[in-house]
């Protein structure tokens, strides 16, 4: 089920503090999905996880996960300097770019990360900028279909991401006589996927792959990041991932391949960003117009620019209405926003009560490729981010865009 964790009292609270629309963090929420997250994998050695900033960028979220523990995920120079001023360094931070400005990994050298290499052309960019580390990662891709039973989960070889197993041994075995020491795999297979089997079934096989690598470099496995892919329930038929039974699949993956966890020595990581905080985040609007022609329509305060998911892939969102959770859904809607294009609209036919002007409309599901995925087209701007936080309060982590925002860079 999308996350009812809220009252709705909770969420009129906040709209009749700030002016809709805004995204709305649940602070508690987010810390027990890292807590979670964290007991899943509290015999793994030397596990982290690394958030995705991409999911999320602000600072105040970072800093909470940073007190659970966490390091970051970082994919950009922007990123980086984010990470940077939130006092991450070192080993909490994991650099996994592609097809990006070769200065940026100096930036990630300089802050010690540690370097995920997407491309076998990597090795020389990297050593011309900030030089080889001694612990160096590498990105798998295996090609073909990522298969779950009977099921695709995901397409690798249309993916742009990765090397192929044979530039993996090439490559760890150049590393090696340039100065790297140890070497560790990462993989992203299947995208917000909520089948508890596909964290096991990947983790099988980067621990072989690693396994296979290390005796042929002559270099050894130091850790296997698992990367994201573990997902959310978006619609209400869906289940939820259990974050333990998961973790406990992954154990016994570890055993077959490496022995006893407390005496082998390859590290788990994990590089979750939706499944932390995507349930724990809700846009908020109001319903300010409303037109009936062939269809019936609800237009919302909010458009693409604050939740652009709907319109770009069709993803669905649970939408509810403040004070009418038990209503019957006695009316069919396309729910829209204002700009001049026809795919702004964050629910086609969908079933809900009635609608009236005025109506608190909360979208469910936002906390993770929301606010972050936000644009400026039409010149709609994008949205303040307030947190829920854990002693009860509300407060703004980042301010709303004005037009002063729009025009700032105009030269």
């Amino acid at each position: 089920m999308p996350n009812f964790s809220l009252p709705d009292n909770v969420f009129e609270a906040a709209a009749s503090r700030f002016p809709t629309p805004f995204h709305l963090y649940d602070e508690a929420g987010i810390r027990r999905k890292a807590r979670a997250l964290n007991a899943a994998f509290s015999w793994a050695p030397s596990f982290k996880e690394y958030f995705a900033v991409k999911a999320l960028p602000n600072p105040h979220i970072l800093k909470i996960f940073q007190e659970e523990g966490c390091g970051v995920d970082c994919s950009s120079e922007c990123e980086l300097l984010m990470a940077e001023r939130c006092g991450f360094a070192g080993e909490e931070i994991m650099f996994s770019a592609n097809a990006m400005p070769p200065e940026e990994f100096d930036h990630a050298r300089a802050l010690n990360a540690i370097i995920n290499l997407d491309d076998m052309s990597d090795i020389d960019i990297l050593a011309a900028h900030g030089g080889i580390p001694e612990t160096i990662c590498a990105r798998f891709n295996p090609g073909g279909d990522f298969t779950l039973g009977t099921s695709i989960m995901g397409s690798p070889g249309d993916s742009k991401y990765g090397w192929t197993k044979e530039q993996l041994i090439q490559g760890m075995a150049r590393l090696r006589e340039m100065g790297a020491k140890r070497f560790g795999l990462h993989a992203f297979l299947a995208s917000n996927t909520t089948d508890n089997s596909y964290y096991p079934k990947l983790a099988g096989i980067l621990f072989e792959l690693g396994a296979e690598v290390s005796a042929a470099c002559g270099m050894p496995l130091a850790f296997v990041n698992l990367s994201g892919g573990v997902g959310i329930p978006y619609r209400p038929d869906q289940q939820e991932a259990d974050i333990a039974w998961i973790g406990e699949g992954v154990r016994k993956e570890y055993t077959r391949v490496f022995g006893d966890p407390e005496k082998a020595t390859v590290g788990i990581k994990t590089e979750l960003g939706r499944f932390m905080t995507g349930p724990n985040g809700w846009l908020l609007t109001h319903a300010i117009h409303e037109k009936k022609i062939y269809k019936n329509y609800i237009g919302v305060d909010a458009c693409a620019s604050n939740l652009m998911r709907p319109a770009m892939y069709g993803a669905y969102h649970h939408i509810h209405i403040c004070g009418k959770r038990d209503a019957q859904n006695e009316k069919v809607y396309d729910i829209t926003g204002c700009l001049c294009e026809n795919n702004d609209k964050f629910a086609i036919d969908r079933p809900l009560p009635e609608v009236k002007l005025g109506d608190l409309m909360v979208i469910h599901d936002t906390g993770a490729h929301g606010w972050a995925m936000g644009y400026q087209y039409n010149g709609r701007l994008r949205s303040a981010e307030i947190l829920y936080t854990q002693d009860g309060d509300f407060r703004m982590i980042r301010r709303a865009e004005t037009p002063e925002d729009y025009f700032a860079t105009l030269v």
